[in-house]
């Protein structure tokens, strides 16, 4: 019997153990001393809710799956049928496979074949490795099309931190800037997190806060990675999940309006572009022909003293 999920591949250094999936290339799984890092799925399970998934060409949406590029009108479908938006890209539910792999990496593979709305043409792989450091994930496209095309990359993690809801728990987001989005998600314009609610620039308690916002203007570490930062006050047990200079966005979500996740885990999820970047042009990526783009995220799910 086939898994919902396609062939799932286990990948093992000391401690950690992943499980990455062929149906969508996705990230189902990843323990530490079998604690859960992620809030991910069964192997008899489809994901929901984006759980662990790549979002490629385009993280989060797209405006009544309408944009232009080069002059040029494309129609997308229209998968988010409630807001009436193209969502989280073409590749989700495509099939990728392992190519190059050890017992502690893989490298899943996916072409990407033009179709309707987006009538290009992508060589994608996504590599997972994991070390002493945790989760390292590599993202790279190569536009394998004779023309220039739009790119963006974002993935779809919960994390969580010792079995606890989101309430309890401090979050870090080191964003100077967030953006204000309409009822359906698409961004509006732009605030200062000084003085908000969703100043979380230093660590503190979730509480009540509903997040569902992108934030941009990250702070970085002299390594150049943005890092978030997710831990438990009182009984230890802490996740940091990095970005590189790739990802100038980072999208986190309390998951309320969804059953399946609503506060018991945390989206975090970096993005090369903001929502509606296919029409807004913000963040967006123009590959020429023959030209790659790489990106690089990862998850440190060792406990570090707060800053």
């Amino acid at each position: 019997m086939i898994a919902p999920s396609g062939e799932q591949i286990e990948i093992v250094h000391g401690a950690q153990r992943a499980v990455v999936v062929e149906v969508g290339g996705g990230l189902r799984e990843y323990t530490l001393d079998g604690r859960n890092v992620l809030d991910g799925y069964g192997a008899d399970e489809m994901s929901s809710s984006g759980r662990g998934q790549v979002l490629i060409p385009w993280p989060n949406r797209i405006q009544d799956g309408l944009y232009s590029f080069d002059g040029e009108e494309h129609q997308l479908p229209l998968d988010d049928v409630e807001e009436q938006d193209a969502i989280h890209g073409l590749v989700r539910w495509g099939s990728w496979i392992a190519g190059d792999r050890d017992e502690n990496r893989v490298v899943m593979e996916h072409r990407l074949h033009p179709q309707p709305g987006y009538p290009f043409s992508l060589a994608l792989s996504v590599e997972y490795l994991l070390s002493e450091e945790g989760l390292l994930v590599r993202t790279t496209a190569i536009n394998r099309g004779p023309r220039p095309c739009p790119y963006g990359s974002g993935n779809h993690p919960y994390l969580m931190v010792s079995g606890s809801r989101v309430d309890s728990l401090m979050l870090r987001v080191p964003g100077d800037t967030l953006l204000r989005s309409d009822e359906r998600g698409i961004p509006v314009d732009r605030f200062p997190a000084e003085g908000t609610d969703y100043d979380f620039r230093r660590p503190r308690v979730i509480g009540s806060t509903v997040l569902d916002h992108a934030f941009t203007d990250l702070a970085r570490g002299e390594d150049g990675r943005a890092r978030v930062e997710l831990r438990h006050p009182d009984r230890g047990g802490g996740v940091t999940l990095w970005a590189d200079e790739a990802y100038p966005y980072v999208m986190v979500f309390t998951g309320d309006p969804l059953p399946d996740v609503s506060r018991r885990s945390l989206a975090v999820e970096p993005m090369t572009c903001p929502p509606n970047a296919f029409r807004s042009g913000e963040g967006l990526i123009r590959l020429e022909p023959g030209q790659s783009f790489t990106s690089s995220w990862g998850i440190d799910p060792r406990e570090h003293p707060p800053r």
